[in-house]
């Protein structure tokens, strides 16, 4: 023990000498938790809307104030002209256009329905869908409005109402960074713990430190819990910072426990360390080890189901994320923070990811050893 104390010291008086490690350590974590969180997000607010209203009588202009009033249009212009709506859309202008055609408030008094006509924008397909369940909801409120200016024989049919009342579990308030925030934490944790211990040993091969430690009566298993052991205390320190940031800064919930977050996330950092001390192995320069990392975080990112559901993904590539670290903690934090699950509920996600600590610290102590002889 008092060997792997030296080394240590050693270890962690080398990683606060070195300038360029301090800003990956400390400062881009945290800028990334408040930009991303902030930034990636689904929520639609605020789309540009354009009005074109022909019938400009007070059941139109109510309609119209159901979609100003909202809070999630912003109206950006009015014609009377269908071919000046379409340009406003071809222009990017607005990404929504209501029509209201003529007649539309004689139509409602007389037959007691009426259409309009709603021309969405739909480049992006998942927020031309999140802007067409606004619409769908407004027109609906708007609906039930409109007894109180209708005929009686035509506000009531004799036919029962079926009312849906939906209730969301996890997330009531349907807040996107309660989502998103867990798993960008996962994110962070990967880049410190990946990006640090892959830097780690070619470091000293580039130095020509690593030939000194070789000849040295030092046990292998001395030198690697030496050299993993700072970045998974590090790691988990910045676990502790992310998750004071996102409870005191984006007021996520934690309805689970602390205890089994830190648990899991012990588990993780092996993973992740044994996977960069690996890279660093094989690699002769930090820049072929920076290289090797990014490319297995960003695969590992896009397959997490951070930013798209793993649901929607061909079947081959929902089977190949199992294989996926990533995914697992992201899935994990999630349950954890938002669920309230405990041991029992993530057991199969966790033994995976037992299993790939064992699997890559395996690897990267035989490959250490080849390298070393």
């Amino acid at each position: 023990m008092k060997v792997i104390g030296y080394l240590l010291q050693k270890e962690f008086l080398q990683i606060f000498r070195n300038r360029g490690m301090l800003p990956i350590i400390f400062i881009m974590p945290f800028i990334q938790l408040v930009i991303l969180s902030n930034a990636a997000t689904f929520d639609v607010r605020n789309v540009p809307f354009h009005l074109q209203d022909m019938d400009r009588t007070a059941l139109s202009a109510r309609l119209a104030e159901q979609f100003t009033g909202s809070g999630w249009f912003n109206l950006t212009g009015e014609s009377f002209s269908e071919r000046k709506s379409v340009e406003r859309l071809v222009a990017g202008q607005a990404n929504v256009s209501l029509v209201i055609p003529r007649d539309f408030e004689k139509e409602l008094m007389t037959r007691g329905e009426a259409k309009v006509q709603l021309v969405i924008n739909a480049e992006d397909g998942f927020s031309a869908g999140v802007i067409q369940a606004y619409s769908n909801d407004i027109v609906r409120s708007f609906n039930r409005t409109l007894s109180s200016v209708l005929p009686n024989g035509l506000s009531h049919s004799g036919v029962g109402e079926i009312v849906v009342k939906s209730s969301a579990w996890y997330n009531p308030e349907l807040v996107y960074s309660d989502y998103m925030v867990p798993g960008i934490l996962v994110v962070l944790v990967t880049l410190v713990g990946l990006f640090l211990s892959g830097m780690n040993v070619v470091r000293e091969k580039e130095i020509g430190t690593i030939d000194q430690i070789n000849v040295t009566p030092m046990r292998r298993y001395q030198f690697i819990t030496g050299k993993l052991l700072p970045f998974w205390i590090i790691g988990l320190g910045e676990l502790t910072l992310g998750l004071v940031i996102a409870r005191l800064g984006f007021h996520v919930p934690m309805l689970g426990s602390y205890a089994v977050v830190y648990l899991v996330a012990a588990i993780y950092m092996l993973v992740v360390l044994g996977m960069g001390l690996l890279i660093s192995t094989l690699t002769d320069s930090q820049q072929q080890a920076m290289f090797i990392a990014w490319f297995f975080m960003v695969i590992f990112t896009l397959m997490s189901g951070l930013f798209t559901s793993i649901e929607s993904m061909p079947h081959w590539a929902q089977n190949l994320t199992m294989a996926n670290p990533v995914r697992h903690f992201v899935d994990i934090m999630r349950r954890v923070m938002l669920k309230g699950a405990g041991l029992a509920e993530i057991s199969s996600p966790l033994l995976i990811l037992t299993a790939d600590a064992v699997l890559m610290l395996a690897l990267a102590v035989n490959r250490y050893r080849k390298v070393s002889d």
